[in-house]
């Protein structure tokens, strides 16, 4: 389902799922404070992360760590369709942007926060048993 959704998506940005439980703690370019896995489904374009430039098509997978300068460039003649994971949550989890402008505003405006349980501490999630302490 996942690889056909975006294909078929009129959508900037839509949230299809945001997992309490999969948290990892750790134009211009981009730079977040959380890892991204991009997953493209249709389209060629160029990757440059980190000062790194790859060809990027259908079927590739870039991982971009926390932190790392980087921007994806359309290259071909249709659209460049990708999905991305990021971990911790970066997005409130019922998501839907038309634009990447609306994107940004809802951001700037503090529309779009993720959820706070995708920022606790490793020490809180022990405490409320998410993390199971060795004995």
């Amino acid at each position: 389902m996942l690889t056909a959704l975006p294909s078929k998506s009129a959508e900037f940005r839509r949230v299809l799922w945001t997992g309490e439980l999969f948290s990892v703690w750790t134009g211009t370019r981009a730079v977040h404070t959380v890892d991204q896995i991009l997953t493209f489904t249709s389209g060629t374009g160029l990757a440059q992360v980190g000062g790194k430039e790859q060809a990027v098509k259908a079927g590739d997978l870039v991982i971009v760590p926390a932190g790392t300068q980087h921007q994806f460039v359309n290259t071909g003649p249709t659209p460049l369709l990708l999905y991305t994971v990021y971990s911790p949550a970066e997005h409130k989890p019922t998501t839907v942007h038309a634009t990447k402008e609306q994107g940004d505003q809802e951001e700037e405006d503090g529309v779009d926060v993720a959820p706070a349980w995708s920022r606790r501490s490793k020490a809180q999630n022990e405490k409320d048993g998410w993390v199971k302490v060795p004995e």
